[in-house]
């Protein structure tokens, strides 16, 4: 029998924001950090080097080859992929811990990376996030200023087929203005933060 005290106890949440590159996703866990600074961005691990102005633990955790393929083995990378012949991923370990604190994890992943956590950590929460329309996103793009025309045709392909992928995520939010933007994900962590299934949840299974 479970008893009322532990029925009540509240675990972290676990959330990814996903979707096309230039969509706002970090400008939106800024804000959700700035709303409450206990919530925690978490830091994926890498092979590559460290760069001279980088710190371990806080930009990236820095690891080798080895270890992140024995981590992928023993089953303690949520997800990964690999650019430039060097593998990128989030550690089970650190995620475990937070969830089990009571600490809201924020992740911003690929949609690729998001699917694949989602389905090694069920109980966690996916929301696709996308602009307006394709113009918007188009002009968020040139406004960064980092692409050439053809690299933002590119991507803008790219944001096609990854919308296409949408309706395999949890939720999805319009991010044209990021206070709303932010305020629709908040309300989204504190309805699933509420739901009854976390209170019998023992691991992120996890």
């Amino acid at each position: 029998m479970i008893s009322y005290e532990r029925s009540l106890e509240e675990r972290g949440l676990l959330l990814v924001l996903s979707g096309p590159s230039g969509v706002g996703k970090n400008s939106i866990i800024d804000a959700l950090r700035r709303e409450d600074p206990r919530r925690y961005h978490s830091v994926s691990m890498t092979t590559r080097q460290p760069r001279r102005d980088e710190e371990d633990g806080v930009s990236y955790i820095f690891t080798t080859r080895e270890q992140f393929e024995k981590l992928i083995r023993c089953g303690e990378i949520l997800e990964y992929d690999t650019y430039c012949g060097e593998y990128y991923g989030t550690p089970r370990a650190p995620i475990d811990r937070m969830v089990r604190q009571n600490v809201d994890i924020l992740l911003d992943l690929t949609v690729k990376g998001a699917l694949e956590l989602k389905r090694n950590c069920p109980d966690a929460v996916i929301i696709f996030i996308t602009a307006s329309t394709e113009a918007a996103l188009r002009e968020r793009l040139l406004k960064r200023g980092t692409e050439s025309a053809g690299e933002i045709d590119k991507r803008l392909e790219t944001a096609r087929e990854e919308l296409a992928r949408m309706n395999l995520f949890d939720y999805w939010v319009v991010n044209d203005v990021i206070e709303d933007a932010a305020a629709n994900v908040s309300a989204i962590m504190r309805a699933e933060k509420r739901r009854t299934l976390r209170f019998f949840v023992d691991e992120c299974d996890l």
